[in-house]
Parts: structure tokens; sequence; C-alpha cells
């Protein structure tokens, strides 16, 4: 692909030869000539000065390199972009493979691809576009959307919703049973039946290995365009707002709530009953214990505020310093 055909597809203004060859991407350390990589974070400016890629994705005002540069206002979105044109996503042609067991009652859209062993419950309705792989399972009374893709081994479960554009990454569980146990006086623990379903809207995407409960009564729900990382624990009766990120690991305890636009990084925990405002963030390995307004940013087990996390984090290492300081000022004193 030449540079000025990248250039146009891409909505970047080219600064170089237009018929120069683009034939891949690479990251800023790695790409040689050929290749178009991308800068959009300011520690990372230094290394477009020395790269050999063949194009760099930068912002309107980044500095004169000498690489080539294909200029637009975000080049972290534009090299993803790059990315699906080097490398377009394998396609499923339609059609259901005969290992697949499809209930009479079920109804599939037009144009569906359904993999090996497959298994389509009663009464499941599933719309237009889907792509199914092989050993998905869909149980009873589920109804899904238009352009539903489901990697192998993923499941969804009795009466769940999901949305258009969902996505399930290998091994997800939509609707397992929530943890919920009553003890009885002999001190034995009877298992609370999970009645409500898992509700995922619009244009969520559900990374490998994560499970989204279903709710003793009313509902859990994911909200549009929630991003879900690898081995995430969302709790029974929870919600997650709208564009939400929650990072590998996180766990929400049952009826927590986290607002629009919020981030929770990796192995962050959230007790039961929490309200989590919009665009929080809570950094890594936080253990949250109660509400947080909207647009705090959180660290720490319990978490509280980052700039006086940081703060106490500097101090940390001096503390038996300080300590040897304070017990020779005390010993002072008291001669």
């Amino acid at each position: 692909m030449k540079l000025a055909e990248l250039a146009q597809l891409l909505g970047a203004e080219y600064h170089g030869l237009p018929d120069a060859e683009i034939t891949g991407v690479a990251g800023i350390e790695e790409a040689g000539p050929g290749q178009v990589t991308f800068v959009a974070n300011p520690k990372y400016a230094g290394l477009a000065k020395k790269t050999q890629a063949g194009a760099v994705l930068v912002a309107p005002d980044f500095p004169e390199i000498k690489a080539p540069t294909l200029r637009i206002k975000n080049p972290y979105l534009a090299f993803a972009r790059a990315i699906e044109l080097f490398h377009p996503a394998p396609v499923y042609p339609p059609g259901i493979h005969p290992t697949a067991v499809i209930h009479p009652t079920a109804k599939i859209g037009r144009d569906a691809s359904i993999g090996a062993y497959v298994v389509i419950s009663e009464n499941s309705v599933i719309g237009d576009y889907a792509t199914i792989l092989p050993h998905v399972v869909v149980y009873p009374n589920v109804r899904i959307g238009d352009h539903f893709f489901a990697h192998a081994h993923s499941v969804v479960r009795e009466d769940c919703r999901l949305g258009h554009h969902v996505v399930l990454q290998n091994g997800v569980v939509v609707g397992s049973d929530g943890y919920g146990f009553a003890k009885d006086d002999a001190g034995k623990w009877h298992k609370i039946v999970q009645s409500g379903p898992a509700i995922i809207e619009d244009e969520v995407e559900i990374q490998a290995n994560s499970c989204i409960d279903r709710a003793s009564v009313g509902e859990t729900r994911i909200g549009r365009g929630a991003k879900i990382d690898n081995l995430v624990q969302v709790g029974h009766g929870s919600s997650v707002g709208e564009n939400t990120l929650l990072c590998a690991q996180v766990g929400l305890a049952g009826s927590t709530h986290i607002g629009d636009n919020a981030i929770l990084a990796g192995q962050v925990g959230v007790a039961g009953h929490c309200h989590i405002g919009d665009r929080v963030i809570v950094t890594a390995q936080s253990g949250v214990g109660g509400n947080i307004e909207a647009g705090k940013v959180i660290s720490g087990s319990p978490a509280y505020d980052n700039r006086q996390w940081l703060r106490v984090c500097a101090i940390m290492p001096r503390l038996p310093e300080l300590l040897k300081q304070f017990e020779r000022k005390r010993k002072t004193e008291n001669e």
C-alpha cells in the first residue's frame, strides 16, 4: 500500500514520498522500512527521532522528524485502524455445521455462521449476521441482537439478554449463578435461587474467561460500550455503566454499581453494595470498600485519594530512618 493511499484511508495528512510502500505495522522500537508505527505517549517522542519506520502516525503539532509522518488528531486510534487494514479479521461464511444442535423452537436471523457442536436451546432468539464458533452453548429463552460474535466455549445462560454487536471471547460465561447462600439454624448453607437475568447492552466486549453473574432478584446489567478484560468477575445484581473499562482480574461483589466512563485497573476489588460514580479511576490492586464520588482518582487498599496515596508511598521507604530520628530526638529530650 502506498503512503498516500494509507493516509487517505486513515484520514491523515502525510509528510513524505506519496509512493513510498507501506507493507505492515509495528511498534516504535521494532518498526523498519515499509512499516507504519505511532507515537501517542510523550515519553516515546524521543524514539520517533531515531526510528527506522516507513511512516509514523503522530499528532498534528508533533515536531518534524526524519521519518515520514502521518498527522492525525488521534494517532493511537488511527494505528488501531491501520492494524485492521493489514491484518483483517477472519471471515466465517454463513452456514450451520452439521454437528450443531439447534432446538426447533429457536430462531436464528439471516446469514448466521454456526460452528461445530454449537448448542442453541429452546425458545432462544439470535439476530442477523451472528458468528457462533465451535462449542458455544446458548441456554433456553435467551435473546441476542444482530452481529453477535461468540468465540469457542463461551456460554449464555437461561433468560439472559444481549444487545447488538456483542462480542464474547473464549470461555466467557454470561448469566452464571450469583454467589448467594443463606445459613440455616443448623449452620448449613442453602443455595439462593438466582432468578434474575444478566443483561448485556449494545457494543459490549467481554474477554476470555470472565463471568457475569445473574441476579438473585432483579438483574445484572453491563452498559452500552463497556469493555471487560480477561478473568473479571461481575457479581450478582451489579451494574456497570456505559463505556466503562474493567481491566484484568477486577472483582465486583454483589450489588456493586459502577458509573459511566469509569476505569477500574487490574486486580481492583470492590466490596458489595458500593456506588462508584461516573469517570472514576481506580488504580491497580486497589481495594474499594465504600462509595466514590464522580471524577475521583483513588488508589490503595483500603482505597483513598490518589495524590495522598502517592505521598504516602514516597514516605514509606523512609519510615525506618524517620523512626530512628524520632527515637534519637526523644532520647535527647529526656536526658
